[in-house]
């Protein structure tokens, strides 16, 4: 074979190869996990298909970067391994950025501030921690709540009561067997628009530290890294991410630090 035509041969393979190429790079799927038992965030329904606040957010995410995601339902135990293994590409599940985790995963920029909060209702009034030192108050059960009410009211005070679960806390507050409550906003903000009839409200208080929930890849994949928060800050700035946290909670809709 002459070098003209080995050369006009190498062209023409060339040339089907790139587009094929292109459509791969462009049809890429990435296998995201996300608990199925935290609602709103991300929960099951009766069909096994995930959905919650934390879904839509990483589905408009991936269409904001112009990629394809695979959602896979994952046990929070040993979720970090999954990633690390390269069994998961991302991870979204209410996960809150800490410097430990740091040291497993990276994280994406912040989608979510994972602040506790008070809520109360028509009982004594609260404005913040500090008054309920004379009140009953509930919590659940080693969450950060537990530990925030404990250090401020002791954590052997009797006016502290443990619940298993949200629901169950706050079904007592309505019933009036403690006058206030502590848990994480976005678990408490969902119950709040579940059930207007309750007439429950959020009151804040700056000794709660700020904290927030991210998005997760295997460390030093700063390419997924890249897409991600790429469509983070492009459904903040077109108005999905506020469309999609009004239809979760309320019309209360933070600001993200994006830098």
């Amino acid at each position: 074979m002459s070098f003209k035509k080995f050369a006009l041969l190498a062209s023409s393979v060339l040339a089907f190869a790139l587009p094929a190429v292109a459509v791969h790079a462009a049809d890429q799927t990435y296998v995201v996990g996300a608990g199925g038992t935290y609602r709103p965030f991300e929960f099951e329904t009766a069909k096994k298909e995930l959905v919650g606040f934390d879904i839509d957010i990483i589905k408009a995410v991936s269409k904001a970067s112009g990629f394809n995601i695979k959602l896979v339902s994952t046990p929070w135990e040993g979720i970090f391994a999954t990633v690390n293994q390269g069994d998961r590409d991302i991870l979204i599940s209410g996960i809150t950025i800490t410097d430990k985790r740091k040291e497993m995963v990276d994280f994406s920029l912040p989608y979510f501030p994972a602040d506790q909060v008070i809520i109360v209702g028509d009982g004594p009034k609260v404005t913040g921690l500090a008054d309920l030192k004379k009140l009953q108050v509930g919590v659940v059960n080693s969450s950060t709540g537990d530990i925030v009410v404990s250090e401020e009211i002791g954590k052997n005070n009797v006016a502290i009561h443990r619940f298993d679960n949200t629901p169950l806390m706050l079904e007592e507050l309505y019933r009036g067997g403690v006058d206030a409550a502590v848990g994480d906003v976005g678990v408490i903000k969902f119950y709040i628009k579940s059930h207007p009839e309750k007439k429950f409200k959020v009151v804040g208080d700056n000794k709660f530290t700020r904290q927030y929930f991210g998005m997760a890849v295997q460390k030093g994949n700063k390419v997924l890294l890249d897409k991600i928060n790429a469509g983070l800050k492009k459904i903040v700035a077109d108005g999905t991410y506020a469309k999609i946290y009004k239809e979760w909670f309320d019309d209360n809709v933070p600001t993200l630090p994006l830098q």
